[in-house]
């Protein structure tokens, strides 16, 4: 029964929207030894479990029909719709009353996301391709939740990027997945565009794989992150995009497979990664015992960057701030300053 339960709530899927949820709340520097984490973390747990739920629901006639769905406890009766239907309602319910706990805005959040992926991303699968993009919307809202109930429901630019992150990352991720299984998807109803139109989805794979790649260096110019973040990055695109590449060169379910592995890995790397260049870790002033450990921490580790950097060994003199761009950029201040001092002297 617990299994049972546990398939109901797509576990897997909802401990990868808490994980999302808790790099948003990390993200904005939030107190973790605190009940407004926990309450954050079980409240989104649960919503993710009621919309879960609430879909295989309405998709019950649906997943009968496909192979990979035909094991749902709704399938094979391990729960009964009525079951389905209390399990969804309590944890709906039982998810939005602990973020409000949290945060108004953390809560009206996680009720939409409900409403969204059980209702309108359900109702427009079988019927229309745009339902990826919908449903991409729910998989960005997650880290806004964490990041709301961190700061008190302040929405900032450094929560957009990372929904952006979030949003973008599944295309990839979705259009390889639903390419694998896209003989099942027809089987079972449903409008994927890596159905109907494969080329399309192998071209878009490669746009937001490309759109991936921008995020990092916007990040950096916002001055949301260092600019090793932003150097970093390009190793972790260019590999990302050699595999959209790939995919796009040469329609394979192999290939297909070796874009939805990399978009395993990729969005936690991507995530440590802007985590330990957040210009958030700058500030002193950090109680919490968690949070300054994770400062500490990230300290620790830039610095040992910079001892295993050789470009950073070279440059150790000029401080912290002591890479390529960072050199480049105190370069073009000094010339500028000193072509002012020469003009005013003129």
């Amino acid at each position: 029964m617990l299994a049972a339960y546990s398939d109901l709530a797509k576990a897997k899927l909802s401990a990868l929207v808490v994980t999302t949820s808790a790099a948003g709340y990390v993200a904005a520097a939030g107190p973790v030894l605190t009940s407004e984490f926990a309450l954050c973390m079980m409240g989104t747990a649960l919503c993710s479990s009621s919309a879960a739920a609430l879909n295989q629901i309405f998709e019950v006639d649906k997943d009968s029909r496909m192979k990979r769905t035909q094991t749902r406890p709704l399938v094979t009766g391990a729960l009964s719709i009525a079951e389905a239907k209390t399990a969804a309602t309590l944890w709906g319910a039982g998810g939005t009353a602990l973020l409000a706990m949290t945060d108004p805005i953390a809560a009206a959040l996680g009720f939409g996301n409900i409403l969204l992926y059980s209702g309108v991303y359900t109702y427009l699968k079988p019927r229309s391709v745009i339902n990826t993009w919908v449903g991409a919307v729910v998989g960005a809202v997650p880290p806004l939740i964490g990041y709301s109930a961190a700061t008190g429901g302040a929405l900032d630019a450094q929560a957009i990027l990372l929904g952006t992150t979030l949003y973008v990352w599944q295309m990839p991720h979705f259009f390889a997945l639903s390419y694998m299984h896209r003989i099942d998807y027809a089987r079972g109803g449903f409008q994927m565009l890596s159905c109907v139109d494969p080329d399309r989805a192998a071209k878009l794979i490669v746009r937001y794989t490309w759109y991936l790649a921008t995020l990092p260096f916007i990040s950096t110019a916002a001055g949301m992150t260092s600019n090793m973040f932003a150097l970093e990055g390009i190793v972790l695109n260019a590999y990302a995009m050699k595999i959209a590449r790939r995919f796009c060169n040469e329609q394979t379910n192999s290939n297909a497979r070796k874009v939805f592995l990399t978009s395993l890995w990729y969005l936690p790397c991507w995530l440590m990664l802007y985590l330990l260049h957040s210009k958030v870790w700058d500030e002193d002033e950090m109680n919490d015992p968690v949070v300054r450990y994770l400062h500490d921490t990230v300290h620790a580790v830039r610095n040992k960057g910079r001892n295993l950097c050789p470009h950073e060994y070279a440059a150790a003199e000029k401080g912290d701030e002591a890479c390529p761009v960072a050199i480049t950029r105190q370069a073009t201040q000094k010339i500028a300053q000193h072509s002012q001092q020469e003009a005013s002297a003129t």
